[in-house]
């Protein structure tokens, strides 16, 4: 399969003159200067998009280039088919050696029309280092769907001949020279939500697609960049205050906690300690904003205009949501989160977990994938199913863990999905067995949330209101103890059925 690997940067329009006038850089090689225009391709349902294939032709001057993409390993690299085509339109027999050649059926071509296209000025320099062969593309323009425009700035570095690592090197020495932010959506990505209006939305983790011949190794690389994806993805709601997009980001953030913890024979390090406190540090500057706005709209908000107590309580928990929304935000956009994003890319596609040549490292990162799922799987279940026949005797600190244990084999089974396809419909079942268990140990969990915010809010709140505000959340909380007892209940039932469950991989 032909690859194409290349690292992405997203940077500010001013920084980009910055770039072009690096002395390093700047007698690199040779400078190519062109207008690109690209028209993308897909059906009214969007059936390329939803098997994970992009379709283009892109206008270079007379020239029409077509080219068919795969999203690679979810990586550095993505497969890639290129050819000169004589129309506007695609042409589905240039396709015959790409992915596309197995969807296009008599139908198909009759079928796609333009979905959206990007306009960009790119000044591409071929860059030598070490023995590899980069090009650095600066690209400036905007991705138009309709009336909709959103704008590009951004750098790509291409792999020509050579080794990834200086990819990777490169990238680096960029970023620290201007601010740059580490970019994880393609052009069509971001066209696609562009077209759907939905730029601004929370984004959902998608499928980590693994070849079965993967290696540990290879397989966590394409799980940790699937995992980044999605924080990095939802940067854009964060800064909005939208309180799915915080989820979201946290969400990505526990996928790649959970990885780390599933693959951590392969990062006893300290780069990848350094990465895992660091992951810890987003997390807690995440955590107030979506704690607050639960408790507002599941434990309050059905009270409100109950009592004027009850309205006193409203008014000062949103404010403290509102507090934790400035707070997630201030967090994205600082210094610190950008060297993150980066720390993570650079880490997951060249970190020493991955170059080391210590045999007892080296072993099981080049083991197969398929073998170390079903070990690491197995050992999760078993001890998920040990403590589920003792759940009523667990405390808070034990269920909490218990839930985590769940939610790191939901995402385990998620990681490792497409290893075993032959299992599909135990993987179903075991899956929303998990995911029921889950959801109510997290409103137990929530409900203890909330009972430590109740008091954490009375004791250090403003004095104005005191006794009105804990007469109220007094009431919170007693409605609160009801559904204690009734999800207590559906997770003893739910644990019983976790045991009976077939497992998906063998």
């Amino acid at each position: 399969m032909p690859y194409e690997i290349e690292f992405k940067l997203r940077v500010p329009p001013q920084a980009l003159p910055t770039v072009r006038k690096l002395p390093w850089l700047r007698g690199a090689g040779p400078v190519r200067r062109a207008k690109l225009v690209s028209v993308y391709f897909d059906t009214p349902k969007q059936r390329l998009r939803q098997k994970g294939v992009v379709l283009r032709v892109r206008h270079l001057g007379r020239k029409r280039i077509q080219t068919v993409k795969t999203g690679g390993d979810g990586g550095l690299a993505r497969g890639e088919w290129e050819r000169e085509i004589t129309s506007d339109l695609p042409d589905l027999t240039a396709a015959a050696d790409s992915p596309l050649a197995g969807l296009a059926g008599a139908k198909l071509g009759r079928k796609l029309k333009p979905m959206f296209e990007t306009e960009v000025v790119r000044t591409a320099i071929a860059v030598r280092l070490g023995k590899s062969l980069l090009e650095v593309a600066l690209d400036q323009g905007e991705i138009r769907a309709g009336r909709r425009r959103e704008r590009i700035s951004e750098i790509e570095i291409e792999l020509k001949k050579g080794e990834a690592a200086d990819v990777i090197a490169l990238a680096q020495r960029i970023a620290d020279a201007v601010p740059a932010r580490f970019e994880p959506r393609a052009k069509p990505e971001r066209g696609y939500a562009l077209c759907a209006g939905e730029a601004a939305k929370a984004v959902h983790a998608g499928d980590v697609v693994l070849e079965p011949s993967a290696t540990t190794g290879e397989a966590f690389r394409a799980v940790g960049f699937s995992c980044l994806h999605q924080l990095c993805a939802n940067e854009r709601g964060v800064r909005a205050a939208d309180s799915e997009s915080v989820h979201q980001m946290r969400v990505g953030l526990r996928r790649l906690r959970a990885a780390m913890s599933v693959f951590r024979d392969l990062l006893r390090d300290s780069e990848s300690e350094t990465v895992k406190a660091e992951l810890k540090w987003l997390t807690e500057q995440l955590g107030p904003a979506r704690d607050f706005d639960v408790f507002v709209r599941e434990s309050v908000a059905p009270l409100s205009g109950t009592s004027a107590e009850m309205e006193i309580l409203q008014k000062d928990i949103e404010r403290r949501r509102d507090e934790g929304f400035k707070r997630a935000r201030a967090a994205v956009d600082s210094e610190r989160y950008r060297r993150l994003t980066l720390t993570i890319a650079f880490w997951l596609a060249n970190g020493g977990w991955s170059t080391t040549v210590d045999p007892l490292k080296v072993a099981p990162r080049q083991r197969p994938a398929t073998d170390f799922a079903a070990e690491v799987l197995g050992l999760r279940l078993a001890k998920i199913v040990k403590n589920t026949k003792k759940l009523d005797e667990l405390d808070v600190r034990r269920r909490h863990k218990l839930r985590i244990a769940i939610k790191k084999l939901r995402y385990g089974c998620e990681f490792f999905a497409s290893l075993f396809n032959g299992g599909k419909t135990r993987r179903r079942k075991l899956a929303a067995v998990l995911e029921e268990l889950q959801d109510v140990l997290g409103v137990l969990n929530d409900l203890s949330v909330h009972r430590e915010l109740a008091g954490e809010f009375i004791r250090h709140g403003p004095v104005e209101g005191r006794p009105e505000k804990a007469f109220a959340m007094g009431i919170v909380t007693g409605r609160e103890q009801t559904r204690f007892e009734a999800c207590m209940a559906a997770a003893m039932e739910a644990g019983k059925r976790i045991s009976r469950r077939d497992t998906f991989w063998g």
